[in-house]
């Protein structure tokens, strides 16, 4: 196997034919902004995005490491990509199978030891180096026949460094081809804050965030395209710290108030924050800028202040409490989000209570809930005190059953309400669209195709569990 050493240098495309590229994206939002943008690069090289593996010249897994069994999901699907790729192989056509994501930087070479039909491993900070990785994957190609008896004399090319260069400086230009009128914007990689449960800090590295001005023209190009919702993403996104022309460093509501004077942008959001790095500013940001939605997702994993300290939070439970009041102070109104951990190490009765006592005071419109599953490498899986899975699986259900009367509750308060409704997408019946409350949520209502991209003014007529259901009132926008 090959060890790349410098892959960054663009290469022309492998082919003067188009050729089909099939990206399959796991987990965050973060994977799918990095997916478009794989997808960019890879237009570059010749190769058009196809919704299906059948007739792909390049399959490539962007893949995500936070949930249990996710390294197996991927081990999984590449199996059942096999046949089809020997089948074209024996037709004469060459199938590249690639793996990006998280579970390419913590697996590495073990993903090609286990799959040998796998021809490249890219990790999440040096995708912008597939072109290189393309030409070296083609030279290790003309050494092999590509026909079925020779699948395992593949050599593999694996890059899961973390280069000094920025990623993002030698992206092409982001490709967006499909209609729609929302999108993400990254703005921050990498966490800094090592909680006990997670691999973030091991699989994205350490904290960094885009320059003001590089974020600024992207998201006035996201525009220029049509969009009029932006979500700045980042695995912590309240602790960037970019900087601007003159070298000074801006946070996250700086960067939003730059941001919301571009014309034809009109809506901003923001995703995943630590309760650590909310600062005031941002708070007050809540409050004085209406582009900015009245919703924010703030996990807190835990209402057990033991169980923060252990999962290394480095917040109590009261902490948090305190940072909702002043959000729900400079914003009225405003709706709240979270994650939850059960069952981590340690976790008795009484930390499980004062979970559900957090839950009930602070009331959340949505949130996830999740039983702790052993992340390898993270200090929690070293610890003697698991807890059973059955006791995992009992305090989930009680939690989740909490969380779900919550968001029905929320749902049900929205029915009468009159609000501005981001048309995005087509429904599943004709004459139906879908589009996006300012709290996140899907609402329905019959509205005419053309009118994808406007903002409209939609009476709240019913609530399902998960989505709501409206009549347009007027055309605001």
């Amino acid at each position: 196997m090959n060890k790349t050493a410098s892959l960054e240098t663009p290469t022309p495309s492998l082919s003067p034919r188009r050729r089909k590229a099939y990206i399959k994206t796991y987990g965050c939002q973060m994977n799918v902004y990095d997916s478009e943008r794989m997808q960019s690069v890879l237009s570059e090289q010749g190769y058009d995005q196809t919704d299906t593996p059948d007739t792909a010249d390049l399959i490539l897994l962007n893949t995500c490491h936070i949930r249990e069994k996710a390294a197996e999901k991927v081990y999984s699907d590449l199996g059942r990509y096999r046949d089809l790729i020997e089948e074209r192989g024996e037709d004469g056509n060459e199938t590249i199978v690639g793996v990006a994501g998280c579970v390419a930087q913590a697996e590495g070479e073990e993903i090609v030891r286990r799959q040998p039909l796998v021809d490249f491993v890219v990790g999440p900070q040096a995708y912008h180096r597939l072109p290189g990785l393309l030409q070296q994957v083609q030279k290790n190609r003309d050494t092999h026949s590509q026909g079925k008896r020779n699948i395992k004399v593949r050599t593999s090319v694996v890059d899961t460094s973390f280069p000094e260069e920025d990623k993002f400086a030698h992206l092409p230009k982001q490709i967006r081809k499909k209609q729609t009128s929302t999108a993400f914007l990254t703005i921050q990689e990498g966490c800094d804050k090592f909680c006990a449960f997670c691999v973030v800090p091991y699989t994205r590295g350490a904290e960094v965030s885009r320059p003001v001005q590089r974020v600024l023209e992207e998201a006035k190009a996201l525009v220029d395209q049509g969009i009029r919702e932006i979500t700045l993403l980042g695995q912590n996104v309240n602790a960037y710290h970019g900087t601007d022309a003159t070298g000074s460093s801006k946070r996250l509501a700086d960067l939003i108030h730059i941001l919301a004077d571009i014309e034809g942008l009109d809506r901003i959001r923001y995703t995943t924050s630590h309760p650590n790095d909310m600062t005031q500013d941002l708070i007050d940001a809540h409050g004085t800028l209406e582009k900015l939605m009245p919703y924010l997702h703030l996990p807190i994993q835990s209402g057990s202040d033991k169980i923060l300290a252990a999962m290394n939070r480095k917040h109590t439970a009261s902490a948090y409490i305190d940072i909702i009041e002043r959000i729900r102070s400079a914003r009225p109104g405003l709706a709240l989000s979270s994650d939850f951990i059960v069952g981590f190490p340690g976790e008795t009765d009484q930390d499980f209570e004062d979970t559900l006592e957090l839950v009930k005071t602070v009331g959340y419109a949505q949130a996830y809930s999740f039983k702790y599953s052993e992340r390898p490498g993270t200090p929690a899986v070293s610890s003697q005190d698991q807890i059973p899975e059955e006791v995992k699986a009992e305090r989930l259900e009680i939690l989740q059953a909490l969380l779900v009367q919550q968001q029905q509750d929320f749902q049900q308060s929205c029915v009468g309400q009159t609000m501005p409704i981001l048309l995005e997408k087509k429904g599943k019946s004709e004459g139906q669209l879908i589009g996006r409350s300012p709290y996140l949520q899907s609402v329905t209502l019959d509205a005419a195709d053309d009118e994808i991209g406007s903002i409209q003014d939609v009476l709240i007529v019913a609530s399902g569990n998960f989505s709501l259901r409206g009549k347009k009132v007027s055309i605001s926008s």
